[in-house]
C-alpha cells in the first residue's frame, strides 16, 4: 500500500505499514508452510498487524481437490488459527466481540486497502470520518473491490465471545484463480487488543507443488546445471585419464572444483524437490547444501587467486603467501557459510534486512579484496612472463586475464542491474523473473570454470605450463621435475631444448625446437 509518511493522532508513521509489508517479502522466499507461534500483533498507524507472509502464487489449473502435490491446484489454506488477548482485555469487551481481520490481496490491489479522510492521514482502518466518505465500516479494515474481480481483496473475520480469551479461525481454504504475488496480514482495528497474540499454520500451494512461485524454476535450473557440469566433468576426466602421467598440481585442483560443483547442483535440486514436496526446507540438507557451496566458491576464489599468482607456472610454490592465502580462504569460507545458513536453512522468519545487511557486508568486503589481489598478482605474472620472453605461457596469462576481466565487468553490470531490479520493483510484482537474478552468479561462474578448464586441460603438452627457470642449473631442473609429478626423460629434454632454443633466439614452441635440433644433428 502507497502510504505516505504521515502520522495518526498517537504519532505512529503510517509508512510503517509500508516497510512492515516489504519485510515480509524478503521473509516469504523461505516456506511455503507458515507456522506461526506466540506472534505478537504490532501497532502500525491505527490499526495493529500481523504479517502472515507474502509468496508469488500462479493460478489454479483445476478446481479438483486430490492428494497428489501437483494436482494444479493453487491456494492458501489456514488450520489451527487461533488468536490469545489478555484477560484485562477480555473484562474490557465483556459486553462486546473483539474483532479480528483476515486481509488477503493481491500486491496490485495494495491500494484498495485502507484510505484517507480530506485528503490527509491515510489510516488502515475505518474511523468515524472515513465511515461518511468511504461508506466503510467503523472499526473494521478499508477495502475497495478489485478492478478485476469484485471478491478481492478476501477479507474474513474472527470474533472473541464474551469474555472469552481465545478466538478461533475455522479450517479455510482460499483458491487462487489469478497469477500473482499475494500477501496475508491479520489486523486488529479495535485498540482494546492491543498485545494480541496468534498461533497457527497457513500452506501456501502452487500448482505444481509448495515451492514459493519465484523460486520455482530453480528446480529444473539446478537439472541444467548439473548436466553442464556433468558433461564437464565426463570431457575433463576422460583428459585427465588419458594424461593422467602430466597432470600438474592446478590441475588436481580443477578437478576438485567441478567435482563439488556437480555435487552441489545436484544437491540443490533435491533440496527443491523436498521443499517442493512438503512446504519446508529441510534443514540437514539444506546446512550440506550452503556448506559444499561455500567450499566450492572458496576453493575457486583461491584457484584463481593461485593461478593469478603464477602457482606452478612462474613459480614453484607460494612460499611466504601461502599462509596468506590459506588464512583468507578460512576467512571467506566462513563469512560465506554463516551469510548462507542464515539466508536458506530453516524457515528464517527472524532476520531483519538490517541483520542481513551486517552479514552480507563482510562477504562482499572479501570478495573486492580477493579481486584487487588477483589483478594486482596476475599483473606481476604477465610482467614476469614477458620478461622471460615464455611466449606460449604468456598466451594463456593474457586469454586468462581477458576472461577475469569480462568475469568482473559482467559482475558489476549484473550488481548494477540487481539494484535496478529491486529498486524499481518494491512490491515484487516481477517475481516471476526474480530466479534470474540467484540463476546468473551460478551460470557466471560455471563459464569461467570452463575457460580455466580450456586453457589448462590436460593433454601430451601440460608440461609446457610447469614452472620452469631460464637458467640453466641442475637444480632448477630437478625443482621443475618434482612439480610435474610424473615427467619422463623425454620431459626433461625439451626443458633443456627450451633453453638451447632461447640462446640462439627461437621462441618457444617445442616442436619448432625439436626439428631445429634435428637438423642441427644431421
Amino acid at each position: 500500500m502507497d502510504f505516505p509518511i504521515p502520522r495518526n493522532s498517537n504519532g505512529v508513521p503510517l509508512s510503517l505499514f509500508l516497510i512492515f509489508f516489504l519485510s515480509t517479502i524478503a521473509i516469504s522466499t523461505h516456506a511455503s508452510i507458515h507456522i506461526y507461534h506466540d506472534q505478537i500483533f504490532r501497532e502500525v498507524g491505527n490499526a495493529y498487524l500481523l504479517s502472515g507472509g507474502s509468496e508469488g502464487l500462479a493460478a489454479s489449473l483445476t478446481a479438483i481437490d486430490s492428494s497428489s502435490i501437483d494436482d494444479g491446484r493453487s491456494f492458501i489454506r489456514f488450520e489451527n488459527i487461533t488468536f490469545l488477548r489478555s484477560k484485562a482485555a477480555a473484562r474490557r469487551h465483556k459486553h462486546s466481540n473483539g474483532l479480528v481481520q483476515v486481509i488477503i490481496f493481491e500486491a496490485a490491489d495494495r491500494n484498495n486497502i485502507g484510505g484517507s479522510a480530506y485528503g490527509g492521514q491515510r489510516a488502515i482502518c475505518c474511523t468515524a470520518d472515513l465511515a461518511k466518505m468511504e461508506g466503510c465500516k467503523q472499526g473494521e479494515v478499508i477495502r475497495r473491490p478489485s478492478a478485476t474481480d469484485i471478491n478481492w481483496p478476501i477479507v474474513m473475520n474472527a470474533h472473541f465471545n464474551g469474555n472469552s480469551l481465545s478466538a478461533s479461525m475455522p479450517y479455510t481454504e482460499v483458491p487462487i484463480s489469478k497469477t500473482g504475488m499475494y500477501n496475508l496480514f491479520f489486523v486488529a482495528c479495535d485498540p482494546k487488543l492491543k498485545g494480541l497474540i496468534m498461533n497457527g499454520k497457513t500452506s501456501w500451494k502452487n500448482p505444481d507443488g509448495f515451492l514459493p512461485g519465484r523460486m520455482a524454476p530453480l528446480m529444473n535450473f539446478y537439472v541444467y546445471m548439473a548436466l553442464a557440469y556433468l558433461l564437464l566433468s565426463v570431457i575433463w576426466f576422460f583428459q585427465y585419464v588419458r594424461f593422467w602421467k602430466d597432470v600438474l598440481q592446478l590441475q588436481h585442483c580443477i578437478t576438485a572444483v567441478i567435482g563439488l560443483g556437480l555435487f552441489e547442483m545436484f544437491l540443490w535440486h533435491l533440496e527443491y524437490v523436498h521443499f517442493n514436496n512438503t512446504g519446508m526446507r529441510p534443514v540437514a540438507l539444506t546446512t550440506w547444501v550452503v556448506t559444499v557451496g561455500a567450499i566450492r566458491k572458496t576453493i575457486f576464489r583461491l584457484l584463481i587467486l593461485s593461478v593469478s599468482m603464477g602457482y606452478g607456472v612462474v613459480r614453484p610454490t607460494l612460499g611466504g603467501l601461502t599462509s596468506k592465502v590459506l588464512l583468507l580462504g578460512v576467512t571467506y569460507f566462513l563469512s560465506t557459510e554463516l551469510l548462507n545458513i542464515t539466508e536458506f536453512v530453516g524457515t528464517i522468519n527472524d532476520v531483519s534486512g538490517r541483520a542481513r545487511l551486517f552479514l552480507v557486508l563482510p562477504n562482499a568486503f572479501l570478495d573486492a579484496f580477493l579481486i584487487l589481489w588477483i589483478f594486482s598478482t596476475l599483473s606481476k605474472t604477465l610482467e614476469q612472463l614477458q620478461a622471460k620472453r615464455s611466449t606460449v605461457k604468456l598466451d594463456i596469462y593474457r586469454k586468462f586475464s581477458n576472461a577475469l576481466a569480462v568475469t568482473v565487468i559482467a559482475s558489476v553490470a549484473w550488481i548494477g542491474y540487481e539494484v535496478y531490479f529491486k529498486a524499481t520493483d518494491p512490491f515484487n510484482e516481477r517475481w516471476q523473473s526474480a530466479w534470474i537474478i540467484t540463476a546468473f552468479w551460478d551460470a557466471l561462474a560455471f563459464a569461467l570454470l570452463c575457460v580455466i578448464c580450456y586453457l589448462w586441460a590436460p593433454s601430451q603438452s601440460s608440461q609446457r605450463y610447469a614452472y620452469s627457470e631460464e637458467v640453466g642449473e641442475d637444480s632448477d631442473e630437478e625443482e621443475a621435475q618434482s612439480l610435474t609429478s610424473g615427467k619422463s626423460e623425454g620431459d626433461l629434454g625439451l626443458v633443456k631444448q627450451e633453453k638451447k632454443g632461447k640462446n640462439v633466439g627461437e621462441t618457444d614452441d617445442y616442436d619448432e625446437e625439436d626439428d631445429a635440433e634435428e637438423d642441427k644433428r644431421e
